[in-house]
């Protein structure tokens, strides 16, 4: 096996993987990235963020011209789907971001190997699959991110049962699918087979949809959902999901075994951190697999870092990214910054759902006063023109000084209109502030500036 010599190996070629190596890359250091996959971009960009967006947004768009359009003063007939079309658009879009990923690295001069990563010692990782090659390194960054949960009870065979990879691909539309888990990623998915005509039946341990998202909007989306013709069941425990020839058998607690077509398992994810030869350099993880790290993303084994899903928090690309480029940077002398208040979550349904900072139960729980502002979005008279009128823009201010402490949007385009919110918090910002700042006329952002303004009792186009 050849040996090769770098200053900095990223084992994992993940969102937090990829644009470490990047960054150092910029920074002047020898930096190589390892994955095991044909393609880098890591979960996020081969099978998941991406590939569920581009469904979404395609099933959306049938959605529309089956039901939507005529409300428009456009008639469209015959309205057909053409499933293996909707997925090669799906898969051209990976490609292209992938592939790339690979033309940064060359551009930037960041060394990829394709192969599973293990360390042999503190300062050895050995690389097995497309390429073989033992790396020698002055310190290494674990960024191996996080797999879909597995339940014990549910017997995925990766076709009939299966996790979010499964039901990104397919081949054909489920008459009916369960859905275990009340989360995003099942609210994301189970859209998309619904719109496509599934029947979709979710299946939530807990009392509500959407844990950690605020209570008034989950509550919302939910009655949203419902309309929509995914059928809910709460406070519901699952027993086992097996396969029976090509049916499949789910059985609840305390209720009546569900028959289906197929089962997406959408429970959670989990870090990724077995069998990265982790126990040859003595580094533990905790009793979930969860890497321990400090301040500086160090963990207890000296020049080892780790950073993204692996070392828990939330498991969002966008913040492994930030903590890829605080970690790199601070390897490298510089002070940089990462925000955890401030890191906004958005689940990608129709409406879209969008958060950022703490939520009125999180407010609460720690007895902080709060002031809020709201506005519709029927208000809004750009969701008119989109004949988008429903949600609201939610504002949460501390009632002692004004500053914002969160933010909370149901509503078309909720995703993008986040990013205000987010920058107005993370430069300490009150409602004032975002009341004071001159919104454009006609958009959708005036509902953030309304719900400001409501803060204060100030609102000019809301009751």
């Amino acid at each position: 096996m050849n040996t090769k010599r770098h200053e900095l190996v990223v084992l994992g070629g993940g969102p937090a993987g990829y644009v470490a190596a990047i960054r150092a890359a910029q920074l002047g250091i020898d930096v190589a990235c390892i994955d095991e996959n044909d393609q880098f971009g890591g979960t996020c960009l081969r099978v998941g963020c991406i590939p569920s967006k581009a469904l979404l947004e395609s099933s959306h768009l049938y959605h529309e011209a089956k039901h939507g359009m005529s409300s428009h003063g456009i008639n469209v007939s015959d309205v057909k789907l053409d499933l293996q079309a909707m997925m090669k658009r799906k898969s051209q879009i990976v490609d292209t971001l992938t592939g790339g990923i690979d033309m940064l690295f060359k551009k930037k001069g960041v060394t990829g190997y394709r192969g599973r990563g293990k360390f042999r010692d503190v300062g050895t990782v050995s690389v097995e699959g497309k390429d073989n090659v033992q790396i020698e390194a002055d310190q290494v960054l674990i960024c191996s991110g996080s797999v879909p949960a597995k339940l014990r009870s549910v017997e995925e065979d990766g076709e009939r049962i299966g996790n979010s990879t499964t039901a990104l691909g397919f081949p054909d539309i489920p008459k009916r699918l369960v859905v275990i888990g009340g989360g995003y990623i099942g609210l994301e998915l189970g859209s998309v087979w619904n719109r496509l005509g599934s029947e979709v039946i979710t299946l939530e341990a807990m009392d509500r949809i959407l844990p950690g998202i605020d209570g008034e909007l989950a509550n919302m989306a939910h009655r949203t959902f419902k309309k929509q013709g995914i059928d809910f069941r709460t406070s519901t425990f699952v027993e086992s999901a097996k396969r029976k020839g090509d049916q499949c058998i789910v059985a609840i607690k305390d209720g009546d075994p569900i028959e289906c077509d197929r089962v997406l398992l959408a429970t959670g994810r989990t870090p990724a951190t077995s069998d990265l030869g982790l126990e040859s350099i003595g580094l533990e993880t905790d009793a979930r697999g969860f890497i321990s790290v400090g301040e500086e993303f160090e963990t207890s084994v000296e020049s080892v870092y780790a950073i993204g899903d692996c070392i828990g928090g939330a498991m969002l690309a966008h913040k492994a990214m930030e903590e890829a480029i605080v970690c790199v940077e601070r390897m490298s002398g510089i002070h940089s910054h990462i925000n955890y208040d401030v890191i906004p979550a958005v689940v990608y349904t129709h409406p879209e759902i969008a958060s950022v900072g703490k939520t009125e139960e999180e407010l609460k729980e720690v007895g902080i006063e709060y002031v809020k502002g709201v506005c519709p979005f029927g208000a809004n008279g750009r969701a008119r023109t989109l004949g988008e009128t429903e949600g609201k823009v939610k504002i949460l201010a501390d009632a002692s000084n004004d500053r914002v402490l969160g933010v909370h949007i149901i509503g078309v385009r909720a995703g993008d209109l986040i990013a205000e919110a987010a920058a107005a918090m993370e430069f300490g910002a009150s409602s004032e502030d975002i009341a004071r700042t001159c919104h454009a006329h006609p958009t959708l952002s005036e509902a953030i500036h309304e719900a400001a303004m409501d803060v204060d009792n100030r609102a000019i186009h809301t009751a």
